[in-house]
């Protein structure tokens, strides 16, 4: 027969001893007793006090002066220096141009990191170092071999204006341009994910009945995932702030091929230092409300992730 009783006095005296514990941690607290223990790698102090001077330096402070510049031109001012037609035109083809090519090279890029981690082949080493060429091309440069090669008298270009596709001095030559250089970003950041992954996980998959897509959507996927997104926002933060690639391929002619860095620079030319940083403080805002949702997206898929393994 069970005894309420001591049930009753049990509960009690549990709580009784949690309410102790508590009155005496805060009291520790208070007085001082609980103090951080001391790393055995000594210095926290001066880094920190680094990194916060650092970071000042390098990405607050200009962003302030961002900030004021623009905003010292008065509101309606800067509302009509970052809402004209042509700017609104270069706002629609740089964010569009970027987004694509940020997608194609997710979808590539996975490819292409799949290839280099999973199977060996001949010249993988060299193909390996070919992914980071745009790395070490100057972009410019980068510029001037796309130019060359989708031009009418170009090695591509060539065979495809006769078919009637137009690459250079359009849509499309920029979006090829930003594909180009923000392929490394996804190729890099999924390889490493794809390298953890052990081959008995995909074995295991495979011996309880599932096909390979099955395999890949269920196991390999939700794993690298995190990577994928982080590549697509590397990716896609890149081909926004994207110029010396762009300016030789595109032709820059407003409201159909001029970017918004080319906006800037032009009017940084035309010494309108508060027109440049207004369109410049409007991309800041899109480009870290956009990443912010990816941010988001990528903790999300994390804390699913470890929910499932629990």
């Amino acid at each position: 027969m069970i005894d309420f009783h001591l049930l009753f006095f049990d509960d009690f005296k549990y709580h009784h001893l949690n309410v102790d514990y508590m009155e005496s941690f805060k009291m520790r607290l208070n007085f001082g007793i609980l103090k951080r223990q001391k790393s055995p790698i000594p210095g926290f102090g001066l880094t920190m006090g680094y990194t916060v001077f650092y970071l000042s330096i390098i990405v607050i402070i200009p962003l302030i002066a961002l900030f004021t510049e623009a905003f010292s031109l008065g509101w309606q001012a800067f509302i009509d220096a970052t809402t004209n037609a042509r700017v609104i035109a270069s706002y629609k083809l740089t964010f569009f141009t970027s987004l694509i090519a940020a997608l194609v090279n997710t979808f590539f890029g996975l490819i292409v990191a799949w290839c280099l981690v999973r199977y060996t082949f001949w010249g993988k080493r060299i193909f390996d170092a070919i992914v980071d060429l745009p790395f070490a091309l100057p972009t410019a440069v980068s510029g001037i071999a796309l130019t060359t090669l989708y031009s009418s008298q170009g090695w591509f270009g060539q065979y495809l204006e006769p078919l009637g596709i137009k690459i250079v001095f359009t849509p499309i030559g920029i979006t090829i341009a930003l594909i180009f250089i923000g392929l490394p970003f996804v190729v890099r950041t999924i390889q490493p994910a794809l390298e953890e992954i052990q081959i008995e996980q995909e074995e295991a998959s495979a011996s309880l009945g599932a096909s390979r897509w099955q395999t890949f959507y269920k196991v390999i996927l939700p794993t690298i995932f995190p990577s994928v997104l982080t590549g697509f926002a590397l990716s896609f933060a890149r081909a926004l702030g994207e110029y010396g690639s762009v300016v030789f391929i595109a032709g820059n002619m407003p409201f159909k091929t001029e970017i918004s860095t080319l906006l800037i620079i032009t009017k940084l030319e035309q010494y309108d230092y508060a027109g440049a940083t207004a369109i410049a403080v409007v991309m800041l805002l899109i480009s870290f409300v956009m990443l912010l949702l990816i941010n988001m997206l990528q903790r999300w898929s994390s804390r699913r992730k470890g929910m499932e393994a629990i």
